[in-house]
């Protein structure tokens, strides 16, 4: 404005330069003309703020907004509403922007990122983060590792379930390195068969594999185990334990998990998003599920798949086998049976009996125990595999054989037990849900909830008694008042041998025996009323 004021008093035109300024600034020719007249005026002028001018006394975001703003979860005419009601309290009333002006300066003063995080949280705001993508650097160089669960219902024994797939990948080849796939929810044995799958080369696993530097894991719980991580310990594997909800820190593995669904489990049967008419989708009641063989066989296909034809735009139209061979990288591998070894949880030592190995009160045999009773032992086991244990040589290492689980069920005991406690959990949760139901009367007005149900004072009786002789039997110490010892007469053990009974008290009959053996007691009179 100073510019173009000089140059109106030297008498020169300034429309050209008005143009100029409108077409830098990105406003209109008349906003600028309207700019100079008030600074010509002696006014307020122009606030550069950015890259336009805007005049000082415009509406700004202040930390009120900012607060209402997330309060509301980002309904600004929520926002408006709200102020118009605090500035009504005030005396005299206070200013309110228009509406209008408010989605103005929202917009102006604040960048999409942020108006999403005061809306929806920190995830929506990241939606709107730069990220910098890190240097491919060499295979096993890292590792990433996740588990996900595949929207496709499966056939396990006669239910449908989701199963979870817990998988390895290389950082720098994006390929899938090693993989489990689990029925039901994950742990850390389906973290360690993961591992062993990764870490091998030989078939069925290979060639991808060998040691990594270091792997990279989000805080799960199955991850950091003590079991997993002193496996990584004594591969001499890294561990490197991410922050909680950062998934772009591992973006390798979470952009796995995005691609599965879309490139092949969206094509299988029982896919638990597809589609479906009707207000409420579920699945055809005629619809056959894959087993989890069948799942996981065809899964192991699509992973093939996936390292040897697929061709990932950052690896510049190579495959991920291609980008793995072409790595000159040298590879740390270790036999199986160390990885074996390795891979199990250490339960201590055993004393071998003649009964076999007690562990966890139960006894484990095998046929190799024969003759080698007394003798000190390492028991290790796979997490969940209570059929199975491993023994070692505590001193050497050296692996002296598996032994299994001496009274082990059978399938049709295993089956029927199960049946038994489904039949008691569905039980169980039918008593809860019946004994917390409540009905409460609707209300058109504000009072006090009523609840419905009526009861009659004989039935409440009833029940309260029935809770009271319940408590007090539980209550009931039948040990706490010693019993009063017998009376001489009674024929007890005791008594019977030392001869000593003696008749009760006022009880002898008058014409009762006097040749009666001692020790003895008159026959009871069956009939005193004398009745035929």
């Amino acid at each position: 404005m100073r510019r173009l004021q000089d140059v109106r008093r030297q008498g020169r035109p300034i429309s050209r330069q008005v143009r100029v300024v409108a077409e830098a600034l990105g406003v209109g020719e008349r906003a600028v003309w309207r700019w100079l007249a008030d600074a010509e005026r002696g006014g307020a002028g122009v606030v550069v703020t950015g890259p336009r001018e805007q005049t000082g006394t415009r509406f700004t975001v202040t930390p009120e907004v900012r607060h209402l703003f997330a309060l509301w979860k980002g309904n600004v005419a929520a926002v408006h509403r709200e102020l118009v009601a605090r500035a009504a309290r005030l005396s005299p009333p206070g200013y309110v922007p228009s509406l209008p002006t408010l989605h103005r300066a929202i917009q102006r003063d604040m960048d999409p990122g942020e108006r999403a995080g005061l809306a929806a949280g920190e995830r929506a705001a990241r939606k709107h983060d730069v990220f910098l993508a890190r240097p491919r650097g060499w295979r096993n160089q890292v590792w990433e590792t996740d588990h996900v669960q595949a929207p496709v219902l499966v056939d396990v024994e006669g239910t449908a379930r989701r199963p979870w797939i817990t998988w390895f990948t290389d950082c720098a080849t994006n390929a899938i390195t090693g993989l489990a796939v689990t029925p039901g929810h994950p742990s850390r044995e389906s973290v360690l068969a993961a591992l062993r799958s990764a870490v091998l080369r030989e078939d069925p696993y290979g060639p991808f594999g060998g040691l990594p530097e270091k792997v990279r894991v989000d805080r799960g719980k199955d991850f950091l185990s003590r079991t997993v991580t002193a496996a990584f310990d004594l591969l001499d594997v890294g561990v490197e334990d991410l922050p909680a909800y950062t998934p772009h820190l591992k973006g390798t593995v979470e952009g796995l998990n995005r691609a599965v669904e879309p490139m092949f489990l969206a094509g299988l049967p029982g896919y638990a998003r597809q589609p479906r008419p009707g207000k409420r989708p579920s699945r055809p009641k005629d619809e056959i599920l894959l087993d989890f063989e069948d799942f996981t066989a065809r899964l192991l296909e699509w992973v093939q798949w996936w390292n040897t034809s697929h061709r990932p735009a950052p690896l510049g139209g190579r495959t991920p086998l291609q980008a793995w061979q072409d790595d000159p990288t040298p590879l740390r591998d270790i036999p199986a049976t160390d990885l074996w070894t390795f891979t199990l949880e250490d339960a201590g030592t055993r004393t071998l009996t003649t009964r076999g190995i007690r562990f966890r009160k139960r006894d484990y045999a095998a046929a190799w125990m024969t003759g080698q009773t007394g003798i000190r032992v390492q028991v290790r086991y796979m997490p969940h595999h209570d059929h199975r244990i491993e023994v070692f040589d505590p001193a050497t290492g050296r692996y002296l054989g598996p032994a299994d689980l001496a009274d082990q069920a059978t399938a049709e005991q295993i089956s029927a037990v199960r049946r038994v406690r489904a039949a008691r959990t569905r039980r169980l949760r039918k008593d809860l849900e019946a004994s917390q139901r409540e009905r409460y009367a609707a209300a058109t007005e504000a009072a006090p909830p009523q609840r419905l149900g009526a009861l009659s004072a004989a039935a409440a009786d009833r029940e309260l008694g029935e809770a009271t002789e319940t408590d007090l039997s539980k209550l009931a110490l039948p040990d706490l008042i010693p019993h009063d010892p017998p009376p001489a007469h009674w024929r007890t053990p005791p008594a019977l041998a030392a001869g000593t009974i003696l008749p009760p008290p006022d009880s002898t009959p008058a014409d009762a025996p006097t040749d009666a053996p001692p020790g003895t007691l008159p026959e009871p009179d069956t009939n005193p009323a004398g009745d035929v």
